[in-house]
């Protein structure tokens, strides 16, 4: 397991695992502008990999760059599919090496995401993980329906809920959160229930106005950087990384892709990046 923490790591890890790709890479896209890594695929394209993209249907302002993108990557030999348009939107971010190393991320494909915001990304080779993954993909390439078999992979609108849900219902002693807009009324209502139960609650970024004056925790707007990446860390025991906020639309209506992980070491130190980042945006 391994974590990517934007922007200090910038493109580097990307552009590595899509150099060392031998036979396949799958990618999914939502935004997209960074030259070096369409150069990296159209590269794997001519050494022999199979490339494969999924690519957004829309997205808020840029629906004609990723039209020109599937035009350029069509040419460059990539085999191309757009997403369906029966959910509000296809919001997550992923990349598969060789269909053993999966890149689950909470940026995209973009100099703003990578280069001037934080955020974060998960890479693991779990066999059960990549699976699942895979599935994601293969289901949205093919229009054909989805089943999650692992607990780790955190899927809107399938089983996104109840394993957030879960995973909030755990926590013993603290809670970390990275989130934008904590909004959905069912998720405040079980954060406040441990926030009662005597579990210290901190968001950094944003929770929505009507709860705030009854909230029985503490939230801080990142403002040191723009904030791109949706994280809950669990009792320093366990950590979620995707792109879905706890947010109704996002849990119940959109393509959502997350992952949880145990491993010590990625908790650790997702941890210390909130500890740092709530220690620079005190005040």
């Amino acid at each position: 397991m391994q974590v990517i923490i934007q922007p200090q790591d910038g493109v580097a890890p990307l552009l590595k695992a899509i150099k060392r790709a031998r036979k396949t890479l799958d990618i999914v896209i939502f935004r997209f502008d960074i030259d070096a890594v369409e150069e990296a695929l159209t590269e794997a394209i001519g050494r022999g990999v199979a490339v494969r993209a999924l690519i957004a249907h829309t997205n808020r302002g840029g629906a004609s760059k990723l039209r020109k993108l599937e035009s350029r990557l069509l040419k460059a030999g990539v085999t191309l599919s757009r997403t369906a348009d029966d959910m509000v939107r296809y919001h997550g971010k992923l990349l598969i090496i060789d269909r053993k190393l999966a890149f689950v991320l909470g940026f995209n494909y973009t100099r703003q995401d990578i280069e001037k915001s934080r955020s974060l990304g998960l890479v693991t080779r779990n066999p059960k993980v990549v699976r699942d993954i895979i599935r994601v993909i293969d289901a949205d390439h093919d229009r054909i329906d989805l089943k999650i078999k692992s607990t780790r992979v955190v899927v809107s609108p399938e089983n996104a809920r109840e394993r957030l849900t879960e995973f909030i219902k755990r926590a013993r002693r603290e809670l970390l959160i990275y989130d934008m807009n904590v909004s959905d009324d069912g998720m405040i209502a079980l954060l406040k229930k441990r926030a009662e139960a005597g579990v210290k609650v901190r968001v950094l970024g944003g929770v929505e106005k009507k709860w705030l004056s009854e909230l029985p925790w503490r939230v801080r707007p990142l403002k040191t950087m723009k904030l791109h990446v949706r994280c809950l860390v669990r009792d320093r025991q366990a950590a979620f990384v995707g792109s879905q906020s706890l947010r109704k639309l996002e849990l119940d209506q959109r393509r959502e892709v997350g992952m949880i992980t145990k491993d010590r070491r990625t908790v650790n130190q997702i941890a210390q990046v909130f500890d740092a980042d709530w220690k620079a945006n005190r005040g």
